[in-house]
């Protein structure tokens, strides 16, 4: 079992649609947090985070920052929405990771497709 995994719904994204994804921790050691960092290859354009585990957000970002504190049973849910319109395919890069005191403990990489 890996110390953290994402997941989403579906790995086929399409704009204006919401991503809903999950993020578990399995790591049994201490951690302050996770952070979800992502990438749109091949362009310019920022996910749109909108909730966490049910908390309203609304940031324009490429990273999303979830404390310990706010993972009940060390899992986090997340939703988010791309909204530019491409005539190309771009692969869009989750990359999920435990942080302790400021430093990177291990991580988890997911690669969907926006089109």
């Amino acid at each position: 079992m890996k110390e953290i995994e994402i997941t989403l719904e579906s790995l086929n994204i399409r704009p204006n649609s919401e991503i809903r994804g999950m993020i578990n921790v399995n790591y049994s050691g201490k951690y302050d947090s996770i952070v979800l960092n992502t990438q749109i290859l091949n362009s310019n354009e920022l996910m749109l985070f909108t909730s966490y585990n049910g908390k309203k957000i609304s940031q324009k970002a490429s990273r999303l920052f979830i404390s310990k504190d706010s993972m009940p049973q060390n899992r986090a849910e997340f939703t988010a929405v791309i909204s530019f319109d491409t005539d190309e395919s771009h692969d869009v890069k989750f990359r999920a990771s435990i942080i302790e005191q400021h430093k990177e403990i291990e991580s988890d990489i997911l690669f969907a497709k926006y089109s």
